[in-house]
C-alpha cells in the first residue's frame, strides 16, 4: 500500500490548531458544567505541590532549630507547620478524587456524544456513500478511540495547564537555590520529549495506512464468531483457513511494529539515563553545599523534592503535548467523518405532483456505479400508470434491483430522469416519496426486535401499534407464525438476546412480507424476489393476496418464478442494462424472444 506524503509543518500546524479548537468546543457542548469545575481543580491543584514542599522545607528547618534550642514556641511552630501540611494533603487528595469523578462522568457523557455524531453521520450518507470501501475506512478510523480522545485532548490540555502551574512555582523554588538547576532540568528532558514525539506520529500513520486490514480483520473475527455465519464455517470447514487469514493479517505487520517498539524503549531509556544523571550530580552538588553549611538541612530537603518534582512536571509537560498532538491525530480522523459530505440524492419539498394520474416514468435513465466503467442500467425507459402491476425478468446482475433503488431515491441517475405524478424525484419531499412506497427487498433485515416490532418497522410512525402489526401480518400471511410463538406477538426474535427464538427463513420471509403491508397509505408496493424462501402453496397464497390487495396501487414485482410473475399486467425484461422485450405475458410468449425461452426452460422443469 503507497503510503501519502506528509503536510508541511505549517500545514499541520493549522491543521492541529483547528483540531484542538474544534475538540474543546465539543467537549464543552457536552457539558459545560463539569468541564468548568474539572478546569478550576486542575489548576487549583496545580499549585499545591510546590506549596507542599515550601511547607516541608518549613517543617525540616523548624525541627532542626527546636533540637538547637529546645523551646516550645520551636516545637509549636512546627506541629503548626505539619498540619499546615496536613491540610494541603487533605485538600489536594480531596480534589484529585473529584477530578476522578469529574473525568469520569465527563469521558462517559462525551464518548456517547461522539459516538452519536458518528451514528448520525451514518445516517445522513446515502446508499451509495456506504457502497464506497472509502467510508468505511474512514469510519473505522473514527470509531478507534472515539469515546477516548477527544476527552484526552481536552483533559491534556487541562493536565498541561496544571503541570505548567506546578512547574512555575517549583522554578521559583528553584531559583532560590541555583538557576542552573532548572535549566539542567528542562534540557534533560527534551531528548525524551523528541523521541516519544517521533514515534507517536509514526504510530498512527501506521493506524492511518492499515485501516483496510483492520476492517478485514474485524470482518473475519465477525464471520467466525457470529451466529449468522457458524453454519458455513463449520460444514465447509471454512473456520482453519479464516483464522489462517486473520492471523497473517496481525503477522504481516508484526515484526516492523516489534522493531519500532524496541527501538523506541531502547532510545527512551538512553535519554532517560540523562535525567537520572542530571539529578544525582545535582543532588550531589546540593549535598557538598549543605554540608560546607551555605545551604540549611530544609533547603537540601526541599532540593531533593522540589528537583524530582520539577523532573516530573517538565516531563509531564512535554508528555502533555506529546499526548495531546497524538489524540489529536486521532480526533482529526473523527472530524475528517464528521466533516465529510453525504452525496445523498438531491430533494425537495414538494408532497404531491402537478399529474397525479400519469404514475410512475423513467425516461432514458442510465445509471453507473462510482469507479464502473459499464452501466448497470443504459437508457432504460419505463412507464408505470396507476394500479398497473409490472414484473421484472431478467438474471442476476441484469439490473433489477438497482432500478428499485432508483425508484425509491437511494441512488440518483447517472442519466435521465425518473417522475412520479409527472414531477422529477429530486423535487419530491424525502420523506412523502418514501411514504409513498412499500419495498421489501430480497436481502430484508432481521431485526433483534420483538417480532411485532419486526412487523411494525415497515412503518416507523406505527411500531408500537399492536393493530397495526396484526392487520399487516394477516396480509403478509405471518399471523399464525407470530401467535404460535411463546409470547405470541411480543417475543424476542433472534438469539443476540436473551430467551430469543428464531424462524426459519420462509417465516422471516413472510414476517418481511408483513413490513410492505404497514404502510397502508403507500400507493407503490416493490416485492423484490418475495417468496424465494417460501413453499409453492404460500407462494400461491401470497401472490392472490398481493393481486387483492394491490388492484388499485401500482406494483412493481421481481421474481425468477414465472408462475407468478405472469399475474404482472406487463412484464420487462431487462438484460445487460436494458430493456429488451416489454409486454404481456401472453404477448411475449407470441413474441418467442427471451421471455419465451426462459419461460419453456422452466416450464420444462416442472414435467
Amino acid at each position: 500500500m503507497s503510503k501519502p506524503d506528509s503536510p508541511s509543518l505549517a500545514a499541520r500546524a493549522r491543521e492541529l490548531a483547528t483540531t484542538a479548537r474544534r475538540t474543546i468546543a465539543l467537549v464543552f457542548a457536552t457539558s459545560r458544567g463539569l468541564t468548568v469545575a474539572f478546569l478550576a481543580m486542575t489548576l487549583v491543584s496545580g499549585t499545591l505541590p510546590a506549596a507542599m514542599a515550601w511547607v516541608g522545607k518549613q517543617i525540616v528547618d523548624g525541627v532542626v532549630q527546636a533540637y538547637l534550642t529546645d523551646l516550645s514556641e520551636h516545637r509549636e511552630a512546627v506541629l503548626v507547620w505539619v498540619g499546615v501540611e496536613l491540610v494541603l494533603v487533605l485538600l489536594l487528595t480531596a480534589l484529585e478524587r473529584a477530578r476522578w469523578l469529574a473525568d469520569s462522568l465527563l469521558r462517559a457523557q462525551l464518548g456517547q456524544d461522539v459516538n452519536e455524531r458518528i451514528i448520525a453521520k451514518a445516517l445522513e450518507m446515502s446508499l451509495a456513500d456506504f457502497e464506497d470501501a472509502e467510508l468505511y475506512d474512514a469510519m473505522v478510523k473514527a470509531r478507534q478511540g472515539a469515546s477516548d480522545r477527544p476527552i484526552s485532548v481536552a483533559l491534556g490540555l487541562f493536565d498541561f495547564g496544571r503541570h505548567t502551574i506546578a512547574l512555575v512555582a517549583y522554578s521559583i523554588l528553584l531559583g532560590s537555590l541555583s538557576p542552573w538547576a532548572l535549566l539542567l532540568v528542562v534540557l534533560a528532558a527534551i531528548p525524551s520529549f523528541v523521541v516519544d514525539t517521533k514515534y507517536s506520529e509514526q504510530t498512527f500513520r501506521l493506524f492511518t495506512w492499515r485501516a483496510p486490514e483492520a476492517r478485514k480483520q474485524s470482518y473475519l473475527e465477525a464471520v467466525l464468531t457470529r451466529a449468522e455465519g457458524v453454519k458455513e464455517v463449520k460444514l465447509f470447514g471454512l473456520g482453519p483457513l479464516f483464522l489462517a487469514r486473520y492471523r497473517a493479517l496481525h503477522d504481516a505487520h508484526y515484526d516492523e511494529d516489534r522493531d519500532r517498539t524496541l527501538k523506541q524503549g531502547l532510545k527512551a531509556y538512553l535519554v532517560g539515563l540523562l535525567g537520572t544523571l542530571a539529578f544525582y550530580g545535582t543532588y550531589a552538588w546540593v549535598v557538598l553545599r549543605t554540608a560546607r553549611g551555605e545551604l540549611s538541612f530544609g533547603d537540601m530537603a526541599m532540593f531533593v523534592l522540589v528537583f524530582q518534582s520539577a523532573q516530573k512536571s517538565i516531563a509531564g509537560v512535554l508528555g502533555d503535548v506529546r499526548g495531546f498532538y497524538e489524540d489529536l491525530l486521532y480526533v482529526t480522523a473523527l472530524f475528517d467523518l464528521l466533516d465529510r459530505t453525504p452525496s445523498e440524492v438531491a430533494v425537495g419539498d414538494a408532497k404531491r405532483g402537478p399529474a397525479p394520474d400519469d404514475g410512475l416514468r423513467f425516461e432514458g435513465v442510465t445509471f453507473r456505479y462510482p469507479g464502473a466503467e459499464e452501466p448497470v442500467l443504459d437508457g432504460v425507459t419505463l412507464h408505470l400508470p396507476p394500479g398497473h402491476k409490472l414484473a421484472l425478468v431478467g438474471e442476476n446482475g441484469a439490473g433489477k434491483t438497482t432500478l428499485i433503488k432508483l425508484m425509491t431515491g437511494l441512488y440518483a441517475p447517472s442519466a435521465g430522469r425518473i417522475l412520479l405524478d409527472g414531477l422529477p424525484l429530486p423535487a419530491w419531499d424525502r420523506d412523502a416519496l418514501r411514504a409513498r412506497i412499500g419495498v421489501i427487498f430480497q436481502d430484508f433485515v432481521r431485526y433483534q426486535l420483538l417480532a411485532g416490532e419486526n412487523v411494525g418497522v415497515g412503518d416507523v410512525a406505527s411500531i408500537d401499534d399492536e393493530a397495526r402489526w396484526r392487520a399487516a401480518a394477516e396480509k403478509g400471511l405471518a399471523h399464525d407464525v407470530l401467535t404460535a410463538l411463546p409470547d405470541g406477538y411480543h417475543t424476542q426474535l433472534g438469539k443476540w438476546f436473551a430467551d430469543g427464538k428464531e424462524l426459519s427463513g420462509g417465516q422471516w420471509q413472510k414476517v418481511a412480507l408483513s413490513r410492505a403491508f404497514m404502510r397502508e397509505g403507500a400507493d407503490i408496493l416493490v416485492l423484490d424476489e418475495p417468496t424465494a424462501s417460501l413453499d409453492a402453496r404460500a407462494e400461491t397464497k401470497i401472490f392472490e393476496r398481493f393481486r387483492a390487495l394491490a388492484e388499485d396501487r401500482m406494483a412493481i414485482l421481481i421474481s425468477h418464478r414465472f408462475s407468478t410473475v405472469r399475474m404482472a399486467d406487463t412484464i420487462a425484461v431487462l438484460e445487460g442494462g436494458n430493456i429488451v422485450e416489454h409486454g404481456s405475458h401472453e404477448e411475449l410468449l407470441a413474441l418467442g424472444g427471451r421471455y419465451a425461452t426462459l419461460f419453456h426452460m422452466q416450464a420444462r422443469g416442472y414435467r
